[in-house]
């Protein structure tokens, strides 16, 4: 048996591609991840959170306005929320385009990024589903656009076209929003190391190097399921 001390960190990050602070999360995390002594022992996992589960697979509301209902906010500090967003993705090198982003269901993105993981291509799925939803405006949830991306991260098409017409994957994501309410989980990003240590929300990369060490000296035997 392995010795405790030369075990991986375990980091599981639970996410939703339509969450502008989990991608500025990722970016941190990824600094933090950089500057980490043991960087090449971190076994990381993405896990699903959908931030609105009964949307429908396209909403046609400008988003502002979508943003402003939701919150019960003026349009103009909707307009407001989301240049203050796209300042702080700025400084994280992400460019926030939300002129362009569609506010759409997530449900088959988080599916496909379970594909993803079972092939090795997880970080690499994740992280074009980001982009093309916050900076280049793609319906990723239409078949198509997704069959597409996944393309781009070297997944085959065949597998991809037939996890999408099919239900593949959806228990998956559903064990993995079942574990976040179990861990108490309520809003995305949140961090979670060996399931012993977490931290919620786009923490600064200080922060979050911080906790990868703190894992570090307290390794625990229990690995994150993959």
């Amino acid at each position: 048996m392995a010795s405790r001390h030369n075990r991986d960190v375990n980091v599981e990050i639970w996410s939703d591609i339509a969450c502008p602070w989990c991608y500025v999360g990722k970016r941190r995390f990824e600094a933090a991840r950089d500057l980490f002594e043991h960087r090449d022992s971190i076994d990381v996992v993405w896990r699903s959170f959908e931030l609105d589960p009964g949307a429908p697979p396209v909403r046609d509301e400008d988003r502002s306005e979508h943003l402003a209902r939701k919150y019960g906010r003026t349009v103009e500090r909707a307009r407001q929320m989301h240049e203050r967003m796209t300042e702080v993705g700025a400084g994280e090198g992400i460019d926030f385009r939300f002129d362009r982003s569609h506010s759409v269901n997530t449900l088959d993105a988080h599916r496909l990024i379970h594909l993803a993981k079972s092939h090795g291509l997880q970080d690499q799925m994740e992280e074009r589903l980001f982009r093309a939803h916050f900076s280049e405006g793609e319906v990723v949830s239409d078949p198509e656009t997704l069959t597409r991306l996944a393309a781009e991260v070297c997944l085959d098409e065949g597998d991809v076209r037939d996890t999408l017409a099919t239900d593949r994957f959806e228990a998956a994501v559903r064990e993995d929003e079942r574990t976040a309410a179990v861990l108490g989980i309520h809003a995305v990003p949140f961090f979670v190391v060996d399931r012993a240590l977490g931290v919620a929300g786009a923490q600064p990369a200080e922060v979050l190097l911080e906790l990868l060490r703190q894992g570090w000296r307290t390794r625990n035997p229990v690995a994150a399921t993959r």
